[in-house]
């Protein structure tokens, strides 16, 4: 194995990689956003890029979260060994931040912090060369990346790092257009550059059958909803060519309290918003039945039982006074049936993690009570040394530690993780034999770095848990979708961006095979 010969980086210890010093040359010539699947080494090219430019200015590096700051932190201090790297964050007073930055090469903070101070005029950035957007997608509408965007001068080089800017080229252009980034740097898995250097990851879609409790119960929660949907339609308030759906409702929502906003304070307007609450309120728990199962659902409807009280809302009193509503809930609340994807996963988990010494296994799931149950249940299992990540919010973990799962995760004393959304951006989860999807997402940004997950030292697999004729699979479809447009849009993105700024590229560079 060769390894980099730089001055500033620390001799021994990264690997070279072509594409990452192409990149980095590419990344130093103008403002770039750099494209690279998970565990492929954005980081890597930020530091080369660092190591050219640090000796000329300060480096920061910005990063959403703090566990994200500490890892990053970690990696450029062993990387730069004759650079000071010092991390800040918004919990530490100005003046101590002020003092960080005075004593350091190399800065590495939450967003918010340096925008704080940015504007209130605690320093500014005229002492830095480089600036350094990790997960850059965030760089929209009023995120603190676009604040502190606003400092960086022309004399600074800018460089955004994301593994999935998404598939939505209005927002992608956003991105770029906000954080002065004139350029699209990207590589995937079949690049011939980076094609040696890629471990194998093989996707498994795993089918299950609904229960009968559960389509029981399904099927009155449907009828219920189509009850209040005919209503909106029948309200000229929702449109009849537009499938239910969430997004749908709303929206829905949004233009009546626009309309109630502007003084129509009338019968239809506020029966409509009832009715678009309650609908809103019967898509999730229809969701929560058939992409999770009892036990969310269960919670769920005992939470609209207390929303139903003396205090409650209007819409709350309505849905569980209703007939259909009082027989699922008859249902939900006297079987033993659960989700068939609990035992699949659990047979799959022990499957793999009693396959192998060492083996390691991190399920995702979307919701927080899926993921207790999960814990619950996988702790059962022989071998299985089981820790939830989860954020922080509603009693869930602190920062410090979320980094104390993942470090032990790392040693091996947890050779299971289940995580919410917490766990797919960013953080190094270290390498995983497999990632298990409870359910699939309808997001291909999130999809991307649920993946990425696993293949990254080793040939890895991932399964993707589909309950059969139920959301699971309009979920599925719409995220394989917004990934082919997200590769296509990328590159003409790119060409549009590259003709503006006057840069000519050949055609090898802006291709996007699969991720």
């Amino acid at each position: 194995m060769t390894y980099v010969s730089h001055p500033n980086i620390a001799p021994g210890k990264v690997e070279e990689r072509k594409y990452q010093i192409s990149m980095a040359e590419m990344c130093l010539g103008c403002n770039t956003l750099v494209i690279l699947p998970t565990g492929l080494g954005k980081t890597v090219v930020a530091l080369h890029v660092i190591a050219d430019l640090v000796d000329k200015g300060k480096a920061l590096i910005l990063a959403p979260t703090k566990p994200l700051v500490e890892q990053h932190c970690e990696f450029f201090s062993g990387m730069l060994p004759k650079k000071k790297v010092g991390s800040m964050n918004g919990l530490m007073r100005p003046d101590t931040r002020c003092s960080v930055i005075e004593a350091n090469d190399v800065i590495i903070s939450t967003p918010q912090a340096v925008a704080n101070d940015l504007v209130s005029g605690k320093y500014d950035l005229s002492a830095f060369s480089l600036v350094i957007y990790d997960e850059a997608h965030r760089g929209v509408g009023n995120y603190a990346y676009v604040t502190v965007a606003e400092y960086c001068g022309p004399k600074i080089r800018c460089l955004g790092l994301t593994a999935s800017p998404g598939s939505d080229i209005k927002k992608i252009e956003e991105v770029c257009n906000n954080l002065h980034l004139t350029r699209i740097e990207m590589r995937n898995d079949d690049d011939p550059d980076v094609s040696p250097y890629v471990h194998d990851t093989y996707i498994n879609r795993i089918e299950v059958n609904m229960p009968k409790d559960l389509t029981d119960v399904v099927s009155l929660l449907k009828g219920l909803l189509d009850h209040y949907y005919r209503e909106l339609v029948d309200l000229h308030l929702a449109d009849p060519g537009w499938p239910m759906s969430t997004k749908h409702m709303l929206t829905v929502g949004s233009v009546l309290q626009k309309r109630l906003a502007k003084g129509e304070k009338t019968a239809i307007i506020y029966r409509g918003l009832t009715v678009q609450a309650i609908c809103v309120k019967l898509l999730h728990a229809l969701n929560l039945a058939e992409t999770q199962g009892m036990s969310a659902l269960r919670l769920y409807m005992t939470k609209l039982n207390d929303e139903a009280g003396p205090a409650g809302t209007k819409g709350g009193k309505e849905i569980v006074g209703k007939k259909e509503y009082k027989e699922a809930w008859t249902i939900v609340n006297n079987t033993k049936v659960e989700h068939p994807k609990v035992s699949r996963v659990m047979s799959l988990v022990s499957q793999i993690i009693n396959s192998g010494e060492g083996n390691k296994v991190m399920v995702f799931t979307q919701y927080r009570d899926t993921c207790e149950l999960l814990v619950s249940k996988m702790s059962a299992i022989p071998g299985a040394k089981v820790a939830k990540l989860i954020g922080q919010s509603n009693g869930g973990l602190k920062q410090r530690e979320q980094i104390d799962v993942l470090d032990d995760f790392r040693s091996g004393k947890y050779n299971v993780i289940v995580s919410t959304s917490v766990g797919e951006e960013g953080l190094d989860i270290t390498s995983t034999n497999a990632v298990i999807f409870y359910e699939p997402v309808p997001s291909e940004i999130r999809t991307i770095q649920r993946r990425g997950r696993t293949g990254r030292k080793n040939d890895g697999e991932v399964f993707v848990l589909i309950a059969k004729g139920t959301m699971d699979e309009v979920f599925e479809e719409s995220s394989k979708k917004k990934e082919q447009l997200m590769r296509s849009r990328l590159e003409n993105l790119n060409e549009t961006l590259n003709k503006r700024a006057g840069i000519k590229i050949s055609k090898g560079q802006t291709h996007i095979g699969e991720y």
